[in-house]
């Protein structure tokens, strides 16, 4: 199916553009996101007449999204999650949990803006890619730890995945005699 684009399309074109796109996407994605219409003589000529509003409406967007940007430039948001000490985490953090981590800050990102191909399961520094508008995409950091003094260790550049980083014992170190007596008697009777 052919469509002439609203807006700008990652990896499909630019507005005003007529592509062809598979009948599904049009009819399922585009179409009712109003981020395209088919291309036929009545909606060609709709779409001249409107092309200025559109555009407008564009550039209004993103200087919006620009604005949540510089906002968002340089942030990291620490989230605390349940771990194991290996540093998996006993569930994971997903988009809405960005989401709603972003919305406690005073950010109002929708869900379809988060970049996250799969959850984070693990503790440590995670980049996060969001979308804020077709041209305008920002990275934050997440700081995923057990507490909030271990995402400030981990802020440092501190790993928190050994049992020294958690207990502050050099595991290393360690010998058998750290964990038995190798003198006491071993059948429990006593002579």
């Amino acid at each position: 199916m052919q469509v002439i684009l609203l807006e700008r399309v990652p990896k499909l074109g630019q507005m005003g553009e007529v592509v062809k796109v598979r009948d599904g996407y049009a009819r399922n994605f585009l179409l009712p996101q109003g981020k395209a219409l088919r291309a036929n003589d009545a909606n060609k000529k709709r779409f001249d007449s409107e092309r200025a509003t559109l555009e407008a409406r564009n550039l209004e967007r993103k200087g919006e999204a620009e604005t949540v940007a510089e906002a968002l430039a340089g942030k990291s948001f620490i989230v605390v999650r349940s771990a194991g000490e290996t540093g998996q985490l006993y569930g994971s953090v997903a988009a809405r949990d960005i989401v709603d981590i972003l919305a406690a800050e005073g950010f109002n990102i929708g869900r379809n803006q988060v970049d996250l191909n799969t959850p984070i399961k693990a503790i440590g520094l995670h980049p996060v890619t969001l979308h804020l508008h077709a041209e305008v995409e920002i990275e934050v950091e997440l700081n995923v730890a057990r507490s909030a003094e271990e995402a400030e260790r981990q802020a440092k550049g501190e790993s928190l995945t050994s049992a020294d980083a958690i207990y502050g014992v050099d595991e290393d170190a360690l010998r058998p005699e750290d964990f038995f007596d190798p003198d006491a008697d071993r059948d429990g009777d006593e002579e």
